[in-house]
């Protein structure tokens, strides 16, 4: 079981694809060459993941199915940028955690995020019965 306190803390380098000036999808789009809020918010919650990993079963995963965050600073392109995740209690069947992320200059995010314990097969099959009758 996970205990309040518990960190997990993930690295690495920002990239062309991390930015979000690549985050365009039309001509008319235009983002700076900055760390992009929605890569630093995966990160966190990648870190979130990862702590969760130890108290899972055999097709179980967890799954992000909140998220409260503020970025706080730009990072460059071609920068290490970090994210950790604290765990730090069980709100019913979700698992709360508060994520931070840094750059070699200090904090660029905080925030909560909160995860969910679910079977993986049973996600997928429920995802395609929703979508089915919209294709």
């Amino acid at each position: 079981m996970l205990q309040a306190g518990d960190t997990e803390k993930i690295a690495f380098v920002a990239t062309d694809r991390d930015m979000a000036s690549s985050l365009c999808v039309s001509p008319e789009d235009s983002f700076p060459e900055v760390f992009a809020t929605s890569r630093m918010i995966a990160l966190m919650e990648l870190a979130g993941a990862r702590l969760m990993k130890r108290i899972l079963e055999p097709q179980q995963l967890s799954v992000g199915v909140g998220v409260c965050i503020k970025h706080l600073a730009a990072t460059p392109n071609n920068t290490e940028v970090s994210a950790v995740a604290t765990f730090m209690e069980m709100e019913g069947k979700l698992f709360k955690f508060k994520v931070e992320a840094f750059d070699p200059a200090g904090k660029i995010g905080e925030g909560e995020h909160t995860r969910a314990v679910i079977n993986a097969d049973r996600l997928i099959s429920g995802a395609m019965k929703r979508i089915g009758g919209y294709r």
